[in-house]
Parts: structure tokens; C-alpha cells; sequence
């Protein structure tokens, strides 16, 4: 897949709206994490280092349509300014007359932030109304959100009818990698999955089962897979209706010659939240009165063993509760087999979502190849989705 990027000659001291991912956690009116902001500084640094004047535009939280007093985006300039080493001025308007005046007035190098998108309903219906009239002060679009790419919305989608349009640098940079290890993967290819539920990852099975050398299964989703074997999970995560699926997908890497790998030890306590009383035990043998929370270190070992000597690995899903330090470790430790294929030479991705953000509060966010900011836009592009913030950017031959 090639995208369009942009040119010195297609932004020089034009009016530019970049559409970035400002979705960030807020509490009390200050941004938790910033990782997402920081992401967009390269395409800003090389606009503005080329003379373009930035409008950014973004959504944050589920605002319905209305103006949200908490969600504005007002909340992030703080954080946008240290990101960036200058101070962006802040426009509480997306679309209309005031938009048009401050476009107008801006010099090269200047960057504005507009207000949350979300605040107008006609953002999530994809209004071409309402995109032309976004789009009327500038004469560029960059497309930069890849994490919002799945999401047919006037900003991300519509928008491009009206502007010449391109990809900023973090969006060629996820599509890159993902394509790398989702299209063409070298192998050994090594699919983990994890996190809560099955029925979350099987278009990813389906897509990416017949490219991998090997899927290792863990998290709550683990345990549909070893009740439908026969197991004993006690209270553990179990989707009834998906065990048929689990079924099918072992039977069909024993037949495509795809090994499928479950845990064979968990680390088992009464409740997510225990701080205590955890136990470790096999896979299929957990108490009747707990739930399995976390892989146990045998399976540690296993999986990063298997993942370690891979050349390429897709990871999507945590492999516990990581949340509570004490179901933190199978996650952690399985991103140390994770770090040494990366060492080798191979190329590792983590797919977004809960495994973004536990390997950044677990701290092996930079002994991977790449991170993707996209939660679901990363999962819908490894399942072979076209995307409708992508799709208008590729590079047609």
C-alpha cells in the first residue's frame, strides 16, 4: 500500500488542516498521558519547518453533538505547547466565520488548535456539508490520525473530496509497519493474542492464520480455548458461544500446520482486584472458586522462547490484568522475549489499544519496533479492512 505524502511545494506557506488524534485521557481538566500528542510531532515539526499554517483539528471523549465544557479541547494546549517548544493559539470554533478570520491572519509557521469536532453532529454522520465548510479556509489536507482512520467521520473522510489531500508522517509510519507485519511478514511470524475476549480478535485469526508460523494465546480469551479442550476455569472469562470457534481455529492450524499455543500455567486469585491469596496453577486446573488473571511463568517462558527466536511478531492484547501489579507479570515478562527479537533484528508491533498503554505503564514501549496509536483502527487494518481515512490516500498505479 502507498499513500500520498506531501511535498515542500504542495504546503509552502499554505493553509494546512491537519487532522490529528487529540483523544486523550483528561482528569480534573489535565491530560493523563500524552503519548498520543507527541506522536503528530514530526508532521508538525516538517510542516512548519516548510512555512505551512496549521490548523489542527480533533475530536476527545463522546461529546454527542454538544458542546461538553469538560471535553474541550482547550484542555491540551498545556500539554501541545511542551510537546512542541512554541505556543499554539487556541480557536473555540471548528467550522464558520471565526475559523475563516484566524486562517487569514496566520503567518507561516503559526499553528492554531481548534475546538473539539465532536462537538458538532455532523462530524460523526460525515456530512459533506459540513466537510465542505471545514474544509473552505484551507488549501491543504494532511491526514494524520491514523487511530481515528476507521472512523468514516467529515474530518477523516469527507473531508478529502473538497482539498488536495496527504498522509503525515505518523500515518506512512503505522501503515508501513502494520503492513509489515499484517501483508508481507518474514518468517517466523508470530501472532499474540490476548486481552478479554475472543470474539474481539477472530477476523484477525481469520486474516493472519494463514500468513503466521505460529499463535500464542493468553489473556482472558485463553481460557474459551481451554474450556472448549476440556479444561477446568473455574470463574475464568469463558464466551459459550465461541468455543466452536476456538474448536475450528485449533483444527485448522493443525491442518494449515500453524501452531496454536495455550498456556499451560495461569496465575489464579478469587477476584482481579485480589492484592493477595493468588495461587499458580495449571491452565486447565483452576479452582472452581477462582478465575484465572495471568499467565503463570512457565508459560512466560514458553511464549517468549517462541516469540524471541521469531523475525517477525504482531502482538495485540495483554496477557493479564496488568493493571494490578499483581497480575502485571505475564505481560512484562512475555515483553522481554518481545525485546530480544527486536534485538536480533526482527520487527515487533504491538497493535494498540490495552497493549499500547501497558507497555507504556509497564515501561517496554521503546524495546519494540513500533507502537501503534490505533486501538481498533490497528485491529480493522489487520484484519484486511479498508479503512475510510485511508483509502482516499492511496497511491493509485
Amino acid at each position: 500500500m502507498e499513500l500520498r505524502s506531501f511535498t515542500e511545494k504542495d504546503v509552502r506557506g499554505k493553509k494546512v488542516l491537519l487532522r490529528v488524534d487529540f483523544n486523550v485521557p483528561v482528569k480534573e481538566g489535565k491530560v493523563t498521558d500524552t503519548t498520543r500528542i507527541g506522536a503528530h510531532r514530526e508532521t508538525i515539526e516538517r510542516l512548519r519547518s516548510w512555512g505551512a499554517r496549521i490548523a489542527l483539528v480533533s475530536h476527545l471523549g463522546r461529546p454527542k453533538g454538544k458542546r461538553v465544557p469538560d471535553m474541550s479541547l482547550a484542555c491540551v494546549l498545556p500539554e501541545l505547547k511542551q510537546v512542541l517548544g512554541m505556543s499554539p493559539s487556541f480557536c473555540d470554533e471548528a467550522v464558520g466565520p471565526k475559523v475563516r478570520d484566524l486562517a487569514e491572519g496566520m503567518r507561516d509557521g503559526d499553528v492554531v488548535l481548534l475546538e473539539n469536532i465532536r462537538f458538532y453532529p455532523e462530524e460523526q454522520e460525515n456530512d459533506r456539508d459540513f466537510a465542505r465548510r471545514l474544509a473552505a479556509p484551507f488549501d491543504v489536507f494532511v491526514m494524520d490520525a491514523f487511530s481515528a482512520a476507521h472512523r468514516a467521520n467529515a474530518s477523516t473522510s469527507a473531508v478529502m473530496e473538497f482539498l488536495p489531500s496527504f498522509s503525515g508522517s505518523l500515518m506512512l509510519r503505522e501503515i508501513a509497519m502494520l503492513s509489515a507485519v499484517s501483508q508481507h511478514p518474514e518468517l517466523p511470524f508470530v501472532l499474540v493474542l490476548g486481552g478479554a475476549k475472543v470474539s474481539d480478535k477472530i477476523a484477525v485469526v481469520d486474516n493472519l492464520m494463514k500468513k503466521a508460523s505460529a499463535i500464542l494465546i493468553g489473556g482472558g480469551m485463553a481460557f474459551t480455548f481451554l474450556r472448549a479442550r476440556g479444561g477446568r476455569i473455574g470463574k475464568s472469562l469463558f464466551e459459550e458461544e465461541k468455543a466452536p470457534f476456538a474448536l475450528e481455529m485449533m483444527r485448522k492450524g493443525l491442518e494449515m500446520g500453524v501452531e496454536i499455543v495455550l498456556p499451560v500455567d495461569v496465575v489464579a486469585a478469587p477476584s482481579p482486584d485480589a492484592s493477595s491469596g493468588e495461587v499458580t496453577v495449571p491452565a486447565d486446573e483452576v479452582p472452581e472458586d477462582m478465575m484465572g488473571l495471568d499467565i503463570g511463568p512457565r508459560t512466560v517462558a514458553l511464549f517468549s522462547g517462541k516469540v524471541a527466536s521469531a523475525r517477525t511478531v504482531l502482538w495485540n492484547g495483554p496477557m493479564g490484568v496488568f493493571e494490578n501489579p499483581v497480575f502485571a507479570g505475564g505481560t512484562k515478562g512475555l515483553a522481554g522475549g518481545i525485546a530480544e527479537c527486536t534485538r536480533r533484528g526482527g520487527i515487533t508491533v504491538i497493535g494498540g489499544g490495552d497493549t499500547a498503554a501497558a507497555a507504556k505503564s509497564l515501561g517496554f514501549d521503546g524495546l519494540v519496533s513500533h507502537v501503534s496509536t490505533g486501538g481498533g483502527a490497528s485491529l480493522e487494518f489487520c484484519e484486511g479492512k479498508d479503512l475510510p481515512g485511508i483509502v482516499p490516500l492511496c497511491v493509485r498505479r
